[in-house]
């Protein structure tokens, strides 16, 4: 037992910092970095699936090479050379005044998202049943108003769990902006931790807040994919039915 009292954690420093300005600041900024990436990230991956399903080489092969790129190196390298390789390349005060800390996270983990967002709706594509482009193309539908209206409203109930995995895994993968100066979450406990000397009492409130935002967010995840499971068996006909209804309907007349 006496290792026990040896141990020196200060529950009252937990308590004076769980809500300090400060944390909180940084909290906010933890998830505005991941909210905005996110957004970036899965409209850039939208598009790079579809290119990466296109026929045509010349649209595939950067699509594919982009992938390759942004999942084959560290996030926390494509931070450095965003941020301070791109403040090196593009000299212009005008860029080095806009280019701030904040932006260069954010557009470093939309791009770095995208690639991944880009297999997951490929994948969530592929999910589909192909006669169901063949039924749209039937009545008339280009391959994007088929895309845009049959395929990929079917794809985002498969799309779905992944997106809120690679969402949450956004939240804790923002922790290495610290590498650029990012005053986030984990950075900004940091920070506090060594001008106090009380490091395990500050992680302990990052770690609280990441659990928090993680919790909320799941529990999202899990009552959305609750909601469409719903839908899912409620709706009395697919899209490939209805649609190979129409043209049966047509060609009788």
């Amino acid at each position: 037992m006496e290792w026990l009292l040896a141990i020196r954690f200060d529950f009252d420093t937990v308590g004076d910092f769980l809500f300090d300005p400060i944390i909180l600041r940084a909290m906010r900024q933890t998830l505005y970095i991941a909210l905005l990436a996110m957004v970036l990230g899965v409209g850039l991956g939208v598009v790079l699936a579809v290119m990466r399903d296109s026929r045509n080489p010349i649209v595939s092969a950067p699509a594919g090479v982009y992938v390759w790129f942004w999942r084959a190196t560290p996030v926390i390298l494509q931070l450095l050379m965003v941020y301070f390789g791109l403040r090196q390349l593009i000299d212009e005060d005008i860029f080095r005044d806009n280019w701030t800390r904040f932006r260069a996270a954010v557009v470093t983990f939309g791009l770095n998202e995208a690639a991944y967002m880009a297999e997951i709706v490929r994948g969530g594509i592929q999910s589909v049943e192909a006669g169901q482009m063949d039924a749209a193309k039937s009545l008339g539908m280009t391959n994007m108003q088929a895309l845009r209206r049959i395929i990929l409203p079917q794809a985002f109930r498969v799309m779905i769990p992944p997106t809120g995995n690679e969402f949450i895994a956004m939240l804790k993968n923002t922790s290495v902006a610290f590498a650029i100066g990012v005053v986030e979450l984990l950075n900004a406990a940091r920070i506090q931790a060594a001008a106090n000397f009380r490091p395990m009492e500050l992680y302990t409130v990052a770690a609280f807040w990441y659990l928090v935002l993680v919790s909320i967010f799941s529990l999202g995840q899990a009552e959305l994919e609750r909601v469409m499971a719903v839908s899912e068996r409620e709706r009395p006909e697919t899209l490939l039915s209805r649609a190979m209804a129409i043209v049966g309907t047509r060609r009788g007349v």
